[in-house]
């Protein structure tokens, strides 16, 4: 069966070649290990987002407020995706990569969260959506850049075998690339010291994880 390509977007954040060697072989994790990685990735999140020091709070329809709001959001999928590709997928390598991205965007969702509530504003906000961004209004179904849409969503839950595996990976490497369209949008505005270096981590954590995911379907194309 032919794999599902991936056609790059209008994001220009092309990854490089990996290195020579690929992923390191997946830890066998339970289920109910990784769920509470996945929590403790939560709590160290807030952990540091209340260890470090607020000089100014960002107003409820500042561009900090609001990445942190949609990227919550957008993380949220993200995580859902992985678990789902942590229980199904067949190649260890895409089971590893999932406990990766899981634990990884829960706890900085964990720090995004704790802003929010150190800067006295609401989880959700009254801003609609992407407002932040420049080019908010170009939504797709309501969607933020890269995410997947409930059809999308449908198809890689009933998935069986290596298609669990080529599905997370095309959705996946589509929900990096709009994801760091949307923190290059809060890195060009924001002066926020923390936002700045959390946003930052981020996009050098989704880059890295493009690389990873494209030649995991390299190997997924031939499973």
């Amino acid at each position: 069966m032919t794999a599902p390509t991936t056609t790059d977007s209008e994001y220009d954040d092309t990854p490089t070649v990996p290195d020579e060697g690929g992923r390191a072989p997946a830890a066998r994790y339970g289920v109910s290990a990784l769920a509470i990685m996945v929590v403790v990735g939560l709590l160290l999140g807030y952990a540091g987002g209340l260890l470090t020091p607020r000089l100014t709070r960002p107003g409820d329809s500042s561009v900090e407020a609001g990445f942190a709001r949609d990227m919550t959001t957008h993380h949220a999928q993200a995580v859902e995706m992985s678990l789902i590709a942590y229980r199904s997928a067949t190649l260890p390598e895409v089971r590893q990569i999932a406990v990766d991205i899981a634990t990884g965007q829960q706890g900085e969702i964990g720090a995004m969260q704790t802003w929010l509530r150190e800067w006295g504003l609401s989880p959700t906000g009254s801003q609609p959506p992407m407002s932040w961004m420049s080019d908010g209004a170009t939504l797709k179904d309501g969607l933020m850049p890269g995410m997947a849409t409930p059809a999308q969503m449908t198809s890689l839950r009933d998935a069986q075998g290596i298609e669990v595996d080529r599905q997370f990976l095309t959705l996946m490497y589509d929900h990096h690339l709009g994801g760091i369209h949307m923190i290059d949008a809060a890195l060009d505005v924001t002066d926020n010291d923390e936002v700045l270096r959390v946003a930052k981590t981020m996009k050098a954590t989704q880059q890295t994880e493009l690389n990873n995911l494209r030649q995991l379907q390299a190997q997924a194309a031939k499973g």
